[in-house]
């Protein structure tokens, strides 16, 4: 046992960092930590301020060094406690580090102007003092970062230029300088701190505590202290405190804190229901299947942390565009201070102070921030919605795709047969009355066909009798006795082994047939009549209610549809043909993967596959991105890249959409990140605009790149493309257009 804990490796540690709020942050923190003996791999997010580390096998580094070295960088590890962490609200501003630092420096800085005009005589000292002292928990962060060897990080782009001010007798500037660099710190925290808490606020949905039913009495227990197996009260008006199954009540909840389905749904005992979503109607008792901490709410909120960590391939480009790019702007930075003065007439001075100012105005803070800031808003949007996302790369891809491949079963139709078609041959008491027959004759049986029909008259309100000496028919129907007569419910082939039909009624069924739907004939036997048929029922999978928007949503994002099922191919093209797509047929699991992959070979992606994640395994792994229908099911959020939660076909729509809006927001928060840069590096070098400039465009380009990427938290699909559906001349897999 000893042998098997030493050799065991160590799982990875998560650890929440104050302070950590942009991205040179987050490549301080991997830098220095990355080069701890014991650390195999370290990946930093400003955005949820965290660290996760994946220690190596043998020699895990104790937590007292990771402790010490990010103090060193001038960072602090938050309380352990996951649910204070995620309860608790952003602090504020004037609490925090980087607001008492605004506080000191910006007293210090109006003290020094009021003694410039009180006492000239002092010269610039009361600058110089200001500018020491704001800048002591500056200088010990870059000192932290050098000792890690990362000597450009932006702590130390100002300590050279505030120091260099101070040398070339601008003391007052560097002062101002320093004040505004702890502004914009302190905003860029508040911006992240907003961010982070609209992001943890999934964690508020499951309540507290709960109502745990026990023999002697009910009585109130913390809701993580839950076991599969106990049973719970839900009053109305009460969050649901676990998954469970309803094992007494009938109430309507509300499920949108999960799905994001806006509409309550009825639940009925047998029902599951999924915690964080709210009773509303009657009381309920509720038997727990699943732990606190694997419940829907914890499972999404542990996707969508695992998702941030994910980089997207546009971040990744970002990282290794600024890796190379500080380096470069600081030989640039160079080069200003020492050609200008050889080459021309420029004084020294002048020459150094242009260069530190394009020096300040060189950190790629705002450009490294934009693209994870607006990735992890997506995904947070995305899930606060019921639309699961694994990863930043997911996100990115799901924009580009070109067609989407859904299954037919449990995707585009119910997953339940529909009664569709009652007909009355020869009873004269009309439709209701084959019907009523037909479910006595069904009232006890479980077959899908059988569910269908008997649900159908009880939703109709009709008297449903007792069956008596009902006997199956292998393989044909069911017979018996109802109300004293003899009845059969047969299928077409038996009936034809027994009666012969007129050519009203071969065709009738044969049309019903060939729209893809099954067919149970109700026959009485007479003693002189022989076999009498008294009338049809047609039962078919039905599309779901919201099939016919997702696809038009779908066509107007310019994305082509087709269908691929194991059912046979006569009902396949009948549900195809009513949707408008394409549609295949009769495929086994990997016959879908095989259709992928020479879709893939012919040009036509990148492609999604959209299924219930279990046969459909082969094609969703094949797809470019595979994409799980399912109301928080274990498969739906385990194997494919996204699973939509709402069990909608618009859900796919939504998903395009917003990684969409998404690549907007990126593409945006990079132009303006760039563009800002651009404008000031070429004033600066020009000697236009000063230091406090280049500092202000720095930071203020980081705050608003970062409310950009905030404003994807409020996203919203578009309802122009969910409630359109396809015009006439709308061909399968193309484009609807708008005239």
């Amino acid at each position: 046992m000893e042998n098997s804990t030493q050799t065991a490796t160590p799982a990875a540690l998560t650890l929440r960092v104050e302070g950590m709020d942009c991205g040179g942050c987050e490549r301080k923190v991997e830098a220095a930590l990355g080069r701890l003996e014991g650390i195999q791999e370290v990946s930093a997010s400003s955005v949820t301020g965290s660290v996760k580390i994946h220690p190596q096998q043998h020699t895990p580094p104790s937590h007292e060094t990771i402790e010490r070295t990010l103090n060193e960088l001038g960072y602090q590890i938050a309380a352990n406690d996951e649910n204070d962490a995620a309860d608790a609200s952003p602090a504020h501003w004037w609490r925090t580090a980087k607001g008492r630092l605004v506080l000191v420096t910006g007293g210090l800085l109006a003290l020094a102007f009021v003694l410039r005009l009180a006492l000239p005589t002092l010269g610039n000292w009361p600058f110089v003092a200001a500018t020491l002292v704001g800048l002591v928990p500056i200088a010990q962060g870059a000192w932290g970062a050098l000792k890690m060897r990362n000597p450009f990080t932006i702590e130390m782009l100002m300590c050279i230029a505030a120091l260099g001010a101070l040398a070339i007798n601008a003391a007052a500037e560097a002062a101002v300088v320093v004040f505004l660099f702890a502004v914009g710190e302190l905003l860029e925290g508040v911006a992240a701190s907003r961010a982070r808490h609209s992001i943890s606020a999934l964690a508020d949905l499951t309540p507290s505590t709960a109502r745990l039913m026990e023999e002697s009495g009910t009585r109130e227990v913390s809701a993580a202290s839950l076991t599969p197996g106990q049973r719970v009260l839900v009053r109305p008006g009460d969050r649901v405190p676990c998954d469970g199954r309803i094992l007494a009540g009938e109430s309507d909840l509300d499920e949108s804190p999960v799905n994001g389905e806006s509409v309550p749904r009825s639940r009925a005992p047998g029902d599951d229901i999924f915690a964080g979503t709210v009773n509303l109607d009657a009381a309920l008792e509720v038997e727990v299947t699943r732990g606190a901490e694997d419940n829907t709410i914890a499972r999404i909120i542990r996707l969508v942390e695992e998702a941030q960590a994910a980089k997207a391939p546009v971040a990744r480009f970002i990282d290794r565009f600024a890796f190379y790019y500080m380096p470069t702007v600081v030989g640039l930075a160079l080069l200003m201070a020492v050609v200008p003065p050889l080459v021309s007439t420029m004084a020294w001075s002048e020459s150094i102070y242009r260069a530190l100012a394009l020096l300040l105005i060189a950190c790629p803070c705002a450009l490294v921030i934009s693209t994870p800031a607006a990735i992890a808003a997506g995904l947070s949007a995305g899930a606060r919605r019921g639309l699961l996302i694994k990863g930043g790369a997911v996100l990115e891809q799901l924009g580009k795709l070109r067609l989407i491949a859904l299954d037919k079963t449990g995707t585009l139709t119910a997953g339940t047969p529909q009664v569709t078609d009652v007909e009355d041959w020869t009873t004269g008491q009309g439709e209701n009355e084959v019907l009523r027959l037909a479910a006595a004759m069904e009232r006890d049986s479980s077959h899908p066909i059988a569910t269908a029909i008997f649900s159908h008259a009880q939703q109709l309100g009709l008297s449903i009798p007792q069956a008596n000496g009902n006997r199956a028919l292998s393989g044909r129907g069911v017979a018996g006795q109802v109300e004293g007569r003899e009845l059969s419910l047969v299928t077409p082939r038996h009936l034809a082994e027994q009666v012969t039909l007129d050519d009203v009624l071969t065709t009738r069924i044969a049309a019903l047939e060939e729209a893809g739907k099954s067919l149970a004939v109700l026959v009485e036997s007479e003693r002189l009549e022989g076999e009498r048929p008294l009338g049809l029922i047609a039962v078919r999978d039905e599309p779901r209610e919201d099939a016919r928007d997702g696809l038009s949503a779908l066509s107007r994002l310019g994305v082509q549809v087709v269908m691929l099922s194991g059912d046979n191919a006569r009902t396949v093209a009948a549900i195809g043909d009513s949707l408008g797509i394409e549609a295949h047929g009769e495929l086994m699991p990997e016959d879908k993967a095989q259709r992928v992959r020479d879709w893939q070979a012919a040009g036509r992606g990148p492609i999604g596959k959209v299924g219930d994640g279990i046969n459909d395994a082969p094609a969703l792994a094949a797809a470019e991105v595979g994409i799980a229908m399912g109301g928080g099911t274990d498969v739906a959020l385990e194997t494919a890249d996204a699973a939509l939660l709402k069990n909608r076909v618009t859900g796919i729509a939504e998903l395009i959409d917003l990684s969409r809006a998404t690549l907007r927001n990126v593409k945006a928060n990079v132009a303006l990140a760039l563009g800002l840069k651009a404008i000031f590096l070429v004033t600066t070098a020009l000697g236009i605009t000063g230091m406090w400039i280049a500092v202000m465009a720095d930071t203020g380009a980081t705050v608003l790149v970062t409310l950009n990427a905030m404003r994807l938290l409020g996203y919203r699909f578009p309802p122009a493309l969910s409630h359109r559906s396809p015009g006439p001349n709308y061909r399968p897999g193309a484009p609807v257009r708008d005239d």
